[in-house]
């Protein structure tokens, strides 16, 4: 039971209006909620027809009378109705101030102070607390606060609840009544009390104007520095509609409208903070999670690991949920308690593929062979992400994985996922074999278009030259010149290269000639690595030494691993250099000098 008081300093601000729209969502998600008018002075919730009782029903003054009347508190049953016309799976019921026909009598028979002081007010209160939970088992209760310094505030906003919702006008009337209050609200977390409100600023019925001269922008800063905001107020903008005369709760009736957005997102943002629900729990790591990719926090970090405490308190078994809060902890770099959050998610019954990876990942440094065993399990499922399947291949390397090709994770993915995964295995001659063992499954596959086959036999010839299958790359890319483009000439110059040991001159011809004949300038490392080769084999020193030049300049202002030609699969910039290194002694005359795929298929 999360209880949650809607409060205002003045009026105006349509706290009551969004109280309705809360609890008429929130009911809507399937939720159980309790709605309780403590607007003494000016109740009013029951003047909307969905939460109308049925029956005419006492409420707060009526309870608190017959315990003054009594010394005992009532059965809270009696005072509460259930609200009809609910859409959604959850129910909504109403405790209203009183009954209307008795009301002012009632009312002014009750003396606050004196409830506290001499009849255990605040025990009564303690007590109808617990009967709500008995009573109705609610999931959320929001209370109608009245507005202002009363007597009864103080029991809305510091005993009753967890939340308060403080409705508020940019303005300095506001500020001035909600700097104390805010600041009682606060003083409940001090001894003896040690009870930690949460707060949720709202800005209402704010203009939806241009602020050329910065007026709102001003106030809101004002508010921020004397109320000390955690996280930026929600706002609820002025909304001119003849519907609000006839009281629609927006959120049921027009749930497209803007103010329903907005009503929807203030319900978000409670549910954040309620720890044991599920959706708002989720929702609160998610938010925790886009906050820490950005660098900030969504709050101060005592309070927000107090919060993800309590949701893994609340959802101890719940798979998901603890999936969830592991992979915040292990971006935070809390790797072993990411882990056991992933171990109790497995045993929870969490078994999609992103827990494993999750686990493999945190695991690979102490526990390799487990880490393998779980990446093996990710690639026996489908609907991989290519970019996880890529991971958990290289992970799944102490256990083997056979015919890479052939594995589910690879074999549901699309042909265009799948030439890319094959492109971005390309780092290792181990890995342009696993990389063509999934361009093969490219190649016969029916349902790829002729584009796709084509570019996967270009990839795989690749790989084929980079594990020493030279014969094969021939046969892959052996065609009439004129249909050659020039990456598909510069390949097949290599593995001819490597399957005879001698420059085929003239295969290297044709790669300079499509070269001149573009007269556009490249500047990708790979490219001039390349024209460097093709241009020394035929004889072309100089321009040979250019285009190395130009390469060794270039790979500086790469990111990442870049494919070289040297040894058919990408490498850093350190390894990159190294390969020109000794393209350039080539160039300079040293005969022995021969590409590293060439020496590697040797031994």
């Amino acid at each position: 039971m999360y209880v949650t008081t809607f409060y205002s300093f003045k009026g105006g601000v349509g706290r009551t209006m969004a109280l309705v729209n809360a609890a008429v969502d929130l009911a809507g998600r399937g939720r159980r909620v309790l709605v309780v008018d403590f607007d003494l002075e000016a109740p009013g919730l029951d003047t909307f027809d969905l939460l109308r009782p049925r029956t005419p029903t006492p409420g707060i003054i009526d309870f608190v009378g017959e315990y003054l009347a009594s010394g005992r508190a009532p059965e809270v049953e009696r005072f509460i109705g259930e609200a009809s016309g609910v859409v959604g799976d959850g129910r909504l019921w109403v405790m209203p101030s009183g009954l209307q026909d008795t009301y002012a009598a009632n009312f002014n028979q009750i003396d606050w102070a004196a409830l506290y002081g001499q009849h255990d007010g605040y025990l009564l209160f303690e007590d109808l607390k617990a009967q709500w939970r008995r009573a109705v088992e609610p999931d959320y209760v929001l209370i109608d606060s009245r507005t202002g310094h009363t007597d009864t505030g103080g029991i809305c906003t510091r005993q009753l609840p967890d939340a308060v919702a403080i409705l508020f006008f940019p303005n300095e009337q506001n500020l001035r009544g909600l700097t104390k209050i805010v600041a009682d609200i606060r003083s409940e977390a001090e001894a003896p009390r040690n009870k930690a409100i949460d707060l949720h600023f709202v800005m209402s019925n704010v203009p939806d104007l241009d602020d050329e001269d910065s007026i709102l922008e001003e106030q809101i800063e004002a508010f921020r520095r004397r109320l000390r905001f955690e996280r930026e107020p929600m706002v609820v903008h002025r909304y001119d509609s003849l519907s609000l005369l006839n009281q629609v709760v927006f959120t049921k009736d027009r749930p497209k409208s803007r103010l329903a957005k907005e009503y929807r997102e203030f319900v978000r943002e409670i549910a954040r903070r309620n720890s044991v629900d599920r959706d708002g729990a989720l929702d609160y790591i998610e938010e925790a999670r886009e906050r820490w990719r950005g660098g900030a926090r969504y709050e101060s970090s005592l309070k927000a690991d107090k919060v993800l405490q309590e949701i893994e308190e609340a959802h101890s078994r719940d798979g998901e949920v603890l999936f969830r809060l592991g992979t915040l902890r292990e971006n935070e770099g809390q790797t072993e308690w990411a882990a056991s959050l992933y171990d109790r998610a497995i045993e929870a019954g969490c078994d999609f593929p992103q827990v494993y990876y999750r686990r493999a990942r945190v695991n690979a440094a102490d526990d390799p062979e487990g880490a393998s065993e779980d990446a093996v399990r990710v690639l026996q499922s489908e609907g991989v992400p290519p970019p996880m399947v890529r991971h958990a291949i290289r992970l799944a390397a102490r256990a083997g994985t056979g015919d890479v090709g052939k594995l589910r994770a690879v074999s549901s993915l699309d042909a265009v996922d799948r030439l890319w995964l094959a492109n971005a295995l390309m780092e290792s001659p181990h890995d342009d074999r696993i990389a063509a063992s999934i361009l093969l499954t490219i190649v016969g596959d029916e349902k790829a278009s002729e584009k796709e086959r084509t570019d996967a036999r270009g990839e795989l010839s690749l790989a084929y030259i980079g594990t020493g299958n030279f014969a094969e790359a021939e046969e892959l890319l052996c065609r009439e010149a004129g249909e050659m483009d020039i990456q598909d000439a510069f390949n097949y110059g290599m593995a001819i290269w490597g399957a005879t040991g001698a420059v085929n001159a003239e295969a290297f011809a044709r790669v300079v000639a499509l070269d001149r004949e573009d007269p556009e300038e490249k500047e990708q490392p790979n490219y001039l690595q390349c024209m460097a080769v093709a241009y020394w084999a035929i004889g072309e020193t100089e321009t040979a030494a250019m285009y190395a030049d130009r390469a060794r300049a270039a790979v500086h202002a790469v990111r990442g691993p870049e494919l070289s030609c040297w040894r058919y699969y990408r490498v850093g910039e350190a390894a990159f250099l190294e390969d020109l290194d000794e393209i350039e002694a080539l160039i300079g005359g040293d005969a022995s000098r021969k590409p590293r795929f060439m020496v590697d298929a040797v031994h």
